[in-house]
C-alpha cells in the first residue's frame, strides 16, 4: 500500500508518477484550516476522497488538526480540499508520519464520526475494484448508504432501540434441519455449521415453498455458534418470504431485512444497528452483499442467475461473485442456491469450491409437478396444429381440468398488450417510419405506436408489400388475459406483471397471468401451470438464452402442487430440446453441467474471463492500442452495439482475469489522466456478451 501512497497528498498533491497534468492539484483558492501545532507534530489521516477517476484510485495524505483529533477515526466520513474543492471522503487509517515529502493540507472537517466503512469492507471493496477494473471510490457508492443524519444521531443517542437481537440478547437456539433432512447433503452441510467449519455448497432447491425457511434455519444453525449470517436474494418479494421464514426460526427482533423500499432514514438506521454488531443476520437485495456484518459466518445466495443480482452501475459486480469472495476472505460458509443451476455455480463445484446439495431422484419425483411439453409426439399425433398453436389443445384441457381444483398459473414473457407485430400479409416486422424501432400495440382498440420514440402511426402501411393491416408476433400479458377470458368465460382472471404485481392469491379458481419474476404465490400451491410463448425466451439473443428459459420454467412450475397431488405443468415449447427436456425430468444440473461443458469448449464465461469495451468507435479503438494487454489475452472482435457505439470483447484463462483486469484498469487510468473524449465503459464478465 505504501507504493500506492508514495504521491499522496493533500491539497499541495504532487501528481501520480505518469498521471500527466489532470492527476495534479491546483492551489487552493481559500487558505487550508488551520492548525494549533506544527504541522511535523499532528497525525495524518490517509483519506480516499470521493473522486471516481481511475488515475486517481489511492488514498491521499492529510493533518489531523488538534481539534478534529477524537473525532477522526477510521472508517468516518470526512471532507477535505483537493484540487481547489471541497470534497466528501473516507478516513482509511492514520500513521503517525507521511511518505509525502511535500506540505500537507488539514482535514476540514468530520461529517461524523461514525466509523461507517469497517476494515474488512474496506479491504473487500479493495479487491472487488480490482477484480472489475474499476475504483475504490465507485465500490464503496455501492457498498455505504447516503448518510441520514437525524436517524445517526438518533441511534447515537439511544432513542432508537436496537431490539431483542442486540448484544446481551440470549443466543440463539440452533433450529431443527426440518426440511434439509430431504437432501442427500443437507444434514451434513447444516453439522459443519454447527461445527464452525466453512461447507460452500450449490444447492438445488426441491419445487415448493419451503426454500425460505431452510435458508432461516441454515442462517439459525450459523448464528446459534454466534456468527453472522448474510442473505442475498433477488427482489423485494424473495426479501419477504425470508423475512417470514427469519423472524419464524429465530424469533422477532433477531435480523433485519434490508431493503431500498424501506425508504432512506429507516434503512440507514438498521444499516447502523449492523455494522455496530446489534445484529448479525442480515437478509436483503443486491445492496445488501457489502453489509457489514460482523463475524461473518454464512453467505446465502439465493437464485444466482436473475439477473436483479447484476449490479448495474460501475464496476458492475455480481452479487455471487462477491459473496463469494466474502467467503473466501472470510473463512465463512457459502450457500449459493436456487430452483435452477447456472453454469457459473458449476463451475465453482467442477472446481472443488463448493460440493452440490441436491435430493435424490426419487425425493425429486416426490414433490415434482407432472410435466408435459406441447410439441411430443403423442401430442402432435393428437392436435397437429400443437405445433403452431399460441395457446395448444393440451394447455387448455390441462387448465379446464385443473380449475374444478385451484388456481391455474399462465406465464407469458412479455408484459403489455402486443409487444411485437408485422404485416399481416408478408410477415415483415413493423417498424417505425420515424426512428426505424418496432412497433407494438397497447391496447386493442389502440394504434401501433413506437417502443423506441413513441410515435403513434395509425397509418402504417408495409413499405415491403403496401398492406396496411397487422399480426401479432408476441402478445403479453394483457392480451393473453383476453384470450383466456374468451376461452374460459365463467373464470375470474388476474394478471401479475410490471407496477401491477401481486403476491399472492386465494386457492379457488382462476386463471392467473403472470410474467417471470412476477408470478403470486399461493397456499398449497397451483393446480396446474402453462407456459406459454417459450420460443420467445429461447430466441432471445445471449450466451445464457436456454439458462434463462430454464431457470424462469422452474421458477414457475416449483409453484404448482406436486404430481402426487394432480399439480401439472405444460410447456409450449418442442419437446425435443435439451432444455425442454431438462424441464420435464427436473434436472436442471445435467442441463447446467452440459451448458458448462458448451460454454468451455467455445471459450466463454466462466470457463474464461471475458471483458467487454464499449464506447464510441474512435474512442475504443484508441483505448485498445493504448492497453498493454496480458500475453495470453485475445481480443476476439468489434461489433456495432448500441446508437453510435461499438463494443469489443477481450477474454483470457481464469488465472490471467486479475492481470485483464489490471491492464484494463491502467488504461482507464491513462485515459481520465489525459482527459480524452469519448466515454469508454469496462465491463468485466458482463451478464449479456451479445
Amino acid at each position: 500500500m505504501a507504493a500506492d501512497r508514495d504521491q499522496a497528498a493533500g491539497v499541495t498533491a504532487a501528481p501520480a508518477r505518469g498521471a500527466g497534468r489532470a492527476g495534479r492539484s491546483r492551489a487552493p483558492r481559500r487558505r487550508p484550516s488551520a492548525v494549533q501545532a506544527p504541522a511535523a507534530e499532528l497525525p495524518v489521516a490517509r483519506v480516499l476522497v470521493d473522486v471516481p477517476l481511475a488515475h486517481l484510485d489511492r488514498p491521499f495524505d492529510y493533518l489531523v488538526p488538534e481539534r478534529l483529533a477524537e473525532a477522526a477515526v477510521p472508517g468516518c466520513r470526512v471532507r477535505v480540499r483537493f484540487a481547489g474543492q471541497l470534497v466528501g471522503g473516507y478516513l482509511l487509517d492514520r500513521v503517525a508520519v507521511s511518505e509525502h515529502q511535500g506540505r500537507l493540507a488539514a482535514l476540514e472537517r468530520v461529517v461524523s464520526p461514525e466509523p461507517v466503512l469497517t476494515p474488512e469492507i474496506a479491504a473487500l471493496a479493495r479487491e472487488v475494484a480490482d477484480r472489475y477494473a474499476g475504483t475504490l471510490a465507485d465500490v464503496l457508492r455501492l457498498a455505504i448508504p447516503p448518510r441520514h443524519a437525524r436517524a445517526e444521531t438518533a441511534a447515537r443517542d439511544g432513542a432508537s432501540a436496537p431490539g431483542p437481537g442486540a448484544n446481551g440478547a440470549p443466543p440463539v437456539v440452533r433450529p431443527e434441519p426440518g426440511s434439509w433432512a430431504r437432501y442427500q447433503q443437507g444434514p451434513a452441510f447444516l453439522a459443519a455449521l454447527t461445527d464452525g467449519r466453512a461447507p460452500r455448497a450449490v444447492w438445488t432447491a426441491l419445487p415448493g415453498q419451503d426454500w425460505p425457511e431452510e435458508i432461516a434455519r441454515a442462517a439459525g444453525t450459523a448464528a446459534a455458534t454466534g456468527s453472522g449470517a448474510l442473505i442475498v436474494v433477488p427482489d423485494a418479494r424473495d426479501l419477504s418470504l425470508v423475512d417470514t421464514g427469519l423472524a419464524r426460526v429465530l424469533g422477532l427482533g433477531r435480523h433485519v431485512s434490508l431493503a431500498a423500499g424501506l425508504g432512506p432514514a429507516e434503512r440507514y438506521r438498521r444499516w447502523l444497528a449492523v455494522a455496530r454488531g446489534e445484529i448479525r443476520v442480515v437478509a436483503g437485495t443486491r445492496a445488501a452483499m457489502f453489509a457489514p456484518v460482523a463475524g461473518l459466518g454464512l453467505v446465502v445466495v439465493w437464485d444466482d442467475g436473475d439477473d436483479l443480482h447484476a449490479e448495474p452501475r460501475a464496476p458492475y459486480p455480481h452479487a455471487r461473485e462477491v459473496l463469494a469472495l466474502r467467503a473466501h476472505r472470510s473463512h465463512a460458509a457459502a450457500l449459493i442456491g436456487g430452483f435452477a443451476r447456472t453454469a457459473e455455480a458449476t463451475s465453482l463445484v467442477a472446481s472443488g469450491w463448493a460440493r452440490a446439495v441436491t435430493a435424490s431422484r426419487d425425493v425429486v419425483r416426490r414433490f415434482a409437478a407432472d410435466v408435459r411439453a406441447t410439441g411430443d409426439d403423442a401430442e402432435l399425433a393428437r392436435d397437429e396444429a400443437a405445433r403452431t398453436a399460441r395457446i395448444p389443445s393440451l394447455a387448455l384441457r390441462a387448465a379446464r381440468a385443473a380449475l374444478d381444483r385451484g388456481p391455474v398459473l399462465v406465464q407469458v414473457p412479455r408484459r403489455g398488450y402486443l409487444t411485437a407485430v408485422a404485416c399481416e400479409r408478408c410477415r415483415a416486422a413493423a417498424r417505425c417510419v420515424t426512428c426505424g424501432g418496432p412497433l407494438a400495440v397497447a391496447a386493442s382498440d389502440a394504434p401501433a405506436g413506437c417502443r423506441w420514440c413513441g410515435r403513434s402511426d395509425a397509418e402504417w402501411r408495409c413499405p415491403a408489400c403496401g398492406h396496411g393491416r397487422l399480426r401479432a408476433v408476441v402478445a403479453g400479458s394483457r392480451r393473453t388475459a383476453e384470450e383466456l377470458a374468451r376461452a374460459f368465460p365463467g373464470a375470474p382472471v388476474v394478471v401479475s406483471a410490471g407496477s401491477a404485481t401481486i403476491s399472492s392469491v386465494p386457492p379457488r379458481p382462476a386463471l392467473v397471468v403472470a410474467t417471470p419474476g412476477a408470478e403470486p404465490q399461493v397456499d398449497g400451491g397451483y393446480a396446474a401451470a402453462v407456459l406459454l410463448d417459450g420460443w420467445v425466451l429461447l430466441g432471445r439473443p445471449s450466451l445464457a438464452a436456454a439458462q434463462e428459459a430454464l431457470r424462469r420454467w422452474l421458477n414457475a412450475a416449483a409453484l404448482t402442487a406436486p404430481g402426487s397431488a394432480g399439480g401439472t405443468v405444460v410447456l409450449v415449447a418442442e419437446a425435443a430440446l435439451p432444455v425442454a427436456q431438462a424441464l420435464i425430468r427436473w434436472d436442471p444440473v445435467t442441463h447446467a453441467e452440459r451448458e458448462l461443458a458448451e460454454r468451455e469448449a467455445l471459450g466463454f464465461p466462466p470457463a474464461v474471463r471475458m471483458a467487454a469495451v464499449t464506447g464510441p468507435a474512435e474512442a475504443v479503438a484508441g483505448f485498445l492500442a493504448g492497453t498493454a494487454l496480458p500475453a495470453q489475452a485475445e481480443v476476439i472482435g468489434t461489433v456495432p452495439a448500441d446508437a453510435d457505439k461499438v463494443q469489443a470483447l477481450i477474454r483470457i484463462p481464469r488465472p490471467g482475469g486479475l492481470a485483464l483486469a489490471a491492464a484494463l484498469r491502467q488504461a482507464q487510468a491513462a485515459r481520465t489522466a489525459r482527459k480524452d473524449t469519448g466515454q469508454v465503459r469496462v465491463q468485466l464478465n458482463p451478464a449479456d456478451l451479445i
